[in-house]
């Protein structure tokens, strides 16, 4: 089911074919449905993906001010192309990483996961049609998938650079954003305000199964958490963690400020 949506090109056919998966997946674990085996796939490298939008390298897409129609329309399109990657990037962990012995909560974790991004894409992809946009009417950032090429064979560098990592970003950035179209006007602003609040809800979810997780195998391993943390941040991710920081919602999702603060511009590790 997993290698299925990674290998769907079509933004909706996706979306849509992750909430079904994940609504049988729910099915099964709720004796609804006959039960489903938690099995091995093998994904692609790279997720299929739609021939638009046209992905440059971060440097290249063009920056738009927030300000203006235009801006707004160019922040909800990066929202929705992260919200397409996060979709891949958690059926990616239960196809990768099927060979690693877990328990079942963690499936339960990363397929309800999955199936919020893929709502979260539809709500967004919502309000550009709103704007008289869809998903692939701007260039997209083309780093996005780095880090999880990166990290495909270390179970705990992935749980530590994307839901701890690139996810506990969102929770830092979302309210700026949601404030950005509480000021507008144009027929998406509230549309939009709705749709980022959900994402906002949702994400807090997220980056705690990653902590969840992470946690769970560094007790498997007797590793102390805050350490390998940080050695697996500076092994995988690019350059500091840039504050501001949103702690408390941080904090709700299980990452103390001891684990991110010192791999910021302003804090060292040793």
């Amino acid at each position: 089911m997993a290698a299925t949506v990674l290998e769907t090109a079509d933004a909706r056919e996706k979306t849509d074919l992750s909430r079904r998966f994940a609504a049988q997946w729910v099915a099964s674990r709720t004796g609804e449905a006959a039960p489903i085996a938690v099995g091995t796939a093998t994904p692609p490298l790279r997720p299929a993906r739609p021939a638009q939008p046209d992905l440059l390298d971060p440097r290249d897409v063009p920056r738009r001010r927030p300000g203006t129609p235009e801006g707004r329309k160019a922040l909800l399109h990066a929202v929705a192309h992260i919200e397409l990657n996060a979709v891949d990037l958690h059926w990616d962990i239960i196809a990768r990483f099927g060979h690693v012995p877990m328990p079942i909560g963690f499936y339960d974790d990363w397929v309800k996961s999955a199936d919020e991004e893929s709502k979260h894409f539809q709500l967004v992809t919502g309000c550009l049609d709103t704007m008289g946009s869809f998903y692939g009417d701007l260039p997209a950032h083309a780093g996005m998938w780095r880090a999880a090429e990166e990290t495909a064979e270390d179970i705990m560098g992935r749980l530590a650079v994307v839901p701890m990592v690139l996810e506990a970003r969102g929770l830092d950035v979302t309210p700026g954003m949601i404030e950005v179209f509480r000021k507008a006007t144009d027929p998406a602003a509230e549309q939009a305000v709705a749709a980022l609040e959900v994402i906002y809800a949702e994400e807090v979810h997220h980056v705690a199964y990653g902590s969840k997780w992470f946690h769970f195998l560094c007790g498997r391993h007797d590793i102390d958490p805050k350490d390998e943390f940080h050695r697996l941040v500076q092994t995988y991710f690019h350059g500091p963690l840039k504050p501001p920081f949103n702690e408390e919602k941080r904090a709700e999702a299980g990452l103390p400020p001891d684990f991110y603060w010192p791999l910021s511009e302003t804090g060292s590790v040793t």
